[in-house]
């Protein structure tokens, strides 16, 4: 059954950090609701840094034990179904699943720093190296997952240019010149341009040799660390792709630097042509989401990726 907890609130304050967040969440529905699910009573709960989509939670049970509580108005179980498929088909640390539903996600509460040094990227560099060994069946996943609060369509592909052409590009860009879909709209010239550039795929793109699991979502405040190692990487938006779209994503996000990149190479191998031209077609998928999300600079960056790859 739904769970059906009205975490939308009036103002709240207390010494734990809990005013203001009028249209998230209440203390007393969210200490009821965690009470109900793990049997015991929380004893402090306190507002954590990074939750972009949705609000998250680091909660003390009076049973000694730390989790971490998201709510948010995305389809939670989204995001338990990614973490557990992660923890059972791969070594990447996760944080493991306490409970879950659309609107409240319970998971283990991984100790860590969102300020990397170069001891922590190569740590990465050689734990995606080895998440992009497993291969898939084909391009996609077992269901349809989400980037933030965007819906990413995973049909069973067997051509990796058809997924990124008809399930990301296409996909989000329609969603992106939808001014009725969000805060930012893609200009009709730029999604003319757009569409060019979707019509020219086989020219800048190449089938990867396998279809690979990435995590999806590699930026900095979803991956923790401590004392040179990663101890987790958060907020998955997993498929099965070329793994090359995960390493545009981290230099796009500017995550890691030359020293993750060498230490990847040296795991595995990154193909010829990705640095003077793929990296810039993988961008645009990400961008064309910020843009339908928050607009304003993305729409330039946007336009400046699609100049660089002659549209």
């Amino acid at each position: 059954m739904r769970n059906t907890t009205d975490f939308r609130s009036s103002s709240t304050s207390d010494d734990d950090g809990f005013a203001g967040w009028e249209t998230v969440v209440t203390r007393t529905a969210l200490e009821k609701t965690l009470a109900d699910v793990l049997g015991t009573t929380p004893e402090r709960i306190v507002e954590l840094e990074g939750g972009q989509i949705g609000s998250v939670f680091r909660v003390s049970l009076a049973n000694g034990r730390t989790v971490v509580a998201k709510t948010g108005n995305t389809p939670l179980a989204t995001e338990a179904f990614m973490l557990e498929y992660l923890a059972e088909e791969s070594y990447l640390p996760v944080p493991s699943v306490v409970h879950a539903s659309d609107e409240l996600l319970l998971m283990e509460y991984i100790d860590g720093s969102t300020t990397h040094d170069e001891g922590v990227a190569r740590d990465a560099a050689r734990q995606l190296a080895s998440l992009h060994e497993i291969e898939g069946p084909a391009y996609g996943f077992p269901r349809d997952t989400l980037t933030g609060p965007v819906r990413q369509p995973n049909p069973w592909t067997e051509s990796w240019l058809e997924f990124y052409r008809t399930h990301r590009l296409h996909h989000a860009g329609a969603i992106a010149a939808n001014p009725e879909s969000g805060p930012g709209t893609l200009p009709e010239y730029l999604f003319e341009r757009l569409e060019k550039c979707i019509g020219d795929l086989e020219s800048i793109l190449e089938e990867p040799p396998q279809s690979s699991l990435i995590h999806g979502d590699v930026w900095r405040t979803n991956v923790l660390s401590r004392d040179g190692r990663v101890t987790g990487f958060l907020d998955p938006a997993t498929y099965y792709a070329d793994p090359e779209i995960e390493l545009a994503y981290i230099d796009w996000t500017d995550t890691f630097g030359p020293t993750f990149f060498d230490a990847y190479e040296r795991e595995r191998s990154i193909r010829d042509g990705f640095w003077e031209r793929r990296r810039f077609v993988y961008r645009v998928y990400p961008l064309l989401v910020h843009v339908h999300l928050f607009g304003g600079s993305y729409v330039d960056e946007l336009e400046a990726t699609l100049e660089r790859l002659g549209y």
